[in-house]
């Protein structure tokens, strides 16, 4: 009897090790099969033949019996928050020297049963104060690991810096009213913007900002950044390129002139949505007819109630503007055209409009150029460059700080600083034939400072050049685009220049340091050309630019 007593306490401890072992490491205990002595073969068959089947049974029910203790001590919610916990450990919720108390803590909560109650009575501001812990968070605190669950954590916030740009570098994206500056992002000035920015680095790739990122600003307390230009309005209602246009001095309005030989009035607060688009479509208010052929160029006056247009009929309309609410669907007025001039003898190909005296300059491919008075009866006061001494005028531009002068450019690539006064050539700025390429030397567009005695002019060879109008000599010459730059515009306070170019695009230059401060792409190229003119508004916040594509484009 005591052998077999000993013999039954050596299977049951051998069970015993089993399931010590199965529950401790998972696997089977490979101990072969256990059998018990038998010593009466006869009378204890049955006994030895039910213990594994016993051995199995108990193995079960051992687990389960385990599996409910974890239940209620809520041990397995525990196994299961522990890749939670690691995350928050691994992001700095809870110093390593807290861990232990708050681990405890978070035990007793799930013991008791209060956890769930508490989290159901938390309000939102509670929730998001759950998030502060990522103002403390940096880099130096996230490389101190190195295992497999650190990286698999920090692979979830990958989201963060991995912003795809939009549309072409440089090009401006945001689709806003833009009347406001840009603001810091709303990251405190710590450790939590380097990690969830990744860097100055990271930051100019999300932005999209490419080489203007190496320009610097005077420090402002007020703005950390400059107000950039964004399309806000397109104007599509023209049949074919548009080759000017003009804003009106106040009103939110402005006149295009197109080769489908018309000119259109647009109210820009008369808008429809675009579709597929955040930007407006705007529709013309008026239609101005009287050209026998494509419209080439036109200036307003500084009242904004008259414009004129020159065309490739050689002929210049005076127009007298109609209200901007006028209805599109009115009968036909005739006084709207307020006269016509013919003393060219071939295309217009600018105009410029000067308030001090009401004059108007104009340029045409017959090689002359002419100043006008609109109030006269014979508008025509005087003509320059009569026996092409200079070759074929191109553009034309009063001269903003000496109205006793003006200024014209020609396909010879000389630029003609001519005394009004006296229709006398005052200096003749040369030079500007560095191309030996046939056309090079062609300029496209002349203007003149607003307050400084400065000529700038764009060229056929992708330059814009600089001239001191005292000394006629070049103060700075410099490659703007990457095709024929063809338009040029100066702000009305005379710090950003504005140039357009058959490459489609648009640049702002600040004019104090010559670098470029924002680059627009807006256009299309029709038969290899793209932008014909640009504008700024003269009291508001609007500039635009004419294209070969028959739109025309306001930004904001």
């Amino acid at each position: 009897c005591l052998d077999i007593s000993r013999d039954k306490l050596a299977v049951t401890s051998s069970i015993t090790r089993a399931k010590y072992h199965k529950l401790k490491y998972g696997t089977e205990l490979n101990q072969g099969e256990m059998k018990m002595p038998s010593f009466e073969s006869d009378t204890k068959e049955s006994e030895v033949s039910a213990v594994p089947a016993n051995s199995q049974l108990t193995w079960k029910q051992g687990r389960q019996l385990l599996r409910q203790y974890l239940q209620e001590v809520g041990y397995t919610d525990t196994i299961l928050d522990v890749r939670t916990q690691r995350v928050r450990s691994l992001l700095g919720l809870s110093g390593s020297e807290q861990n232990g108390s708050v681990e405890n803590k978070n035990l007793q909560h799930l013991i008791n049963g209060t956890e769930r109650r508490k989290d159901s009575k938390r309000s939102p501001g509670d929730v998001l104060e759950t998030f502060n812990f990522l103002e403390n968070v940096g880099n130096e605190g996230l490389a101190s690991e190195d295992d497999a669950d650190t990286e698999e954590a920090l692979k979830e916030f990958d989201f963060l810096v991995t912003a795809e740009d939009g549309e072409g570098a440089g090009e401006a994206r945001s689709s806003g009213d833009g009347t406001e500056w840009a603001e810091p992002l709303p990251f405190p000035p710590g450790g939590g913007k380097s990690f969830l920015l990744g860097g100055d680095n990271v930051m100019e790739s999300v932005l999209g900002l490419g080489d203007l990122a190496d320009l610097t600003l005077p420090s402002n307390k007020e703005s950390s950044f400059r107000k950039t230009w964004n399309p806000k309005y397109t104007l599509r209602s023209h049949f074919d390129g548009v080759r000017a246009l003009a804003f009106h001095p106040v009103e939110p309005c402005l006149v295009t002139v197109s080769e489908d030989h018309t000119l259109k009035l647009w109210n820009l607060t008369k808008t429809v949505p675009a579709k597929k688009s955040a930007s407006f479509d705007v529709e013309p208010v008026y239609t101005f007819r009287a050209h026998v052929g494509p419209v080439l160029s036109l200036a307003m006056t500084s009242s904004g109630e008259q414009c004129f247009s020159g065309g490739i009929d050689s002929t210049i309309q005076w127009w007298n503007i109609p209200s901007s609410n006028v209805d599109p669907y009115d009968t036909y007025e005739p006084s709207v055209l307020a006269g016509s001039w013919l003393d060219h003898t071939d295309a217009v190909w600018g105009l410029a409009y000067s308030g001090i005296k009401n004059r108007l300059l104009s340029c045409s491919a017959d090689g002359t150029v002419k100043l006008w008075n609109p109030t006269e009866k014979n508008p025509c006061i005087s003509t320059f460059n009569t026996n092409k001494e200079h070759g074929v005028p191109t553009s034309v531009d009063f001269n903003g700080c000496d109205p006793a002068h003006m200024v014209a450019s020609f396909n010879t690539g000389d630029v003609v600083v001519y005394d009004l006064e006296t229709s006398q050539s005052a200096l003749v700025l040369k030079g500007q034939g560095d191309g030996t390429l046939p056309g090079s030397n062609h300029i496209n567009k002349v203007v003149s400072h607003p307050t400084l005695p400065v000529t700038i002019t764009a060229h056929e060879d992708r330059q814009i050049k600089f001239y001191d109008n005292k000394s006629g000599k070049v103060i700075h010459a410099m490659v703007a685009h990457l095709d024929a730059v063809t338009s040029l515009a100066v702000d009305p306070n005379g710090i950003y220049l504005m140039s357009g170019s058959h490459d489609c695009s648009l640049r702002l230059w600040n004019l104090d340091s010559k670098t470029c401060v924002q680059e627009i792409t807006a256009h299309r190229k029709k038969s290899e050309e793209a932008i014909y003119d640009v504008a700024f508004h003269p009291s508001k916040a609007y500039i635009a630019s004419a294209g070969a594509d028959a739109l025309a484009r306001v930004y904001v």
